[in-house]
């Protein structure tokens, strides 16, 4: 009962969203290595750059940041004189910024070519939705809790407003655990049909996102999230396996 109430609340915040974070309008080129991504799921300031990453289908090495954390949140201190949240790091150009509205700006200028889009632009009713969105979900994805860390990065195969993921995404945050944050964000109609109903209405669906054609290929099915640890081999998909496997591999 209580991971399904986690999913309605999530639901609850991905509707709150307005519609961001779910589908890709593409790049005009990809960084030859990953952006870095200081942040915490739970802050709707956070929320805003990876609603852009989705939409710039760019993937992203996340370093959790919640309250308390010891692990990044020294290190943000250390590269950029203070614990601000998100803090974007991008090793292909040097760039370093904090504010969510400087980091998607930079991410629109760099590898969208282009200006970002003007729903992007009015700052005040942007920031109001993402703030609306977290409060289903409280205090979750905010507060650190106790870990081992791994010595790889895990990799998680989502998109910004998937309920189901952004339950993966909380713990990951909560446990300080890294990870490399593949985007499967939504490019053509039939990746909104729920996987079991497209299987009946279009038995030959071929993806064609870059990270849905690789999850297709590794996994024989496309659904979000979708885990990877390099560590131990484990892959799987579904949230409260997921979940489960963070408590019993790396929760302390």
């Amino acid at each position: 009962m209580s991971h399904t109430l986690d999913v309605l609340q999530s639901l609850a915040s991905s509707a709150l969203q307005q519609g961001r974070g779910i589908g890709t309008a593409g790049h005009a080129r990809q960084p030859a290595e990953p952006l870095e991504l200081y942040d915490m799921e739970g802050c709707p300031f956070c929320r805003l750059v990876r609603e852009a990453l989705t939409d710039l289908d760019l993937d992203a090495l996340i370093f959790p940041c919640p309250k308390d954390g010891d692990r990044y949140r020294p290190l943000v201190e250390r590269l950029g004189g203070k614990q601000q949240f998100p803090y974007l790091m991008d090793p292909n150009t040097g760039a370093a910024l904090y504010e969510s509205a400087d980091i998607i700006e930079y991410l629109y200028q760099e590898y969208g070519g282009r200006p970002a889009p003007k729903r992007w632009l009015v700052r005040s009713i942007r920031t109001a939705a993402s703030v609306a969105a977290s409060l289903p979900r409280a205090r979750r994805g905010i507060y650190r809790d106790d870990s081992e860390l791994p010595e790889q990065p895990l990799e998680l195969y989502s998109f910004e407003a998937s309920p189901f993921a952004r339950l993966v995404r909380e713990r990951l945050t909560e446990l300080q655990i890294p990870y490399l944050l593949r985007q499967c964000g939504r490019d053509q109609w039939q990746d909104w049909v729920l996987p079991p109903v497209r299987k009946q209405l279009v038995p030959d669906y071929s993806p064609s996102q870059r990270n849905r054609v690789e999850l297709m290929e590794r996994a024989g099915s496309i659904a979000v999230p979708y885990l990877v640890d390099p560590n131990t081999g484990a892959e799987m998909f579904e949230s409260a396996a997921i979940l489960d496997y963070l408590e019993q591999t790396y929760a302390r």
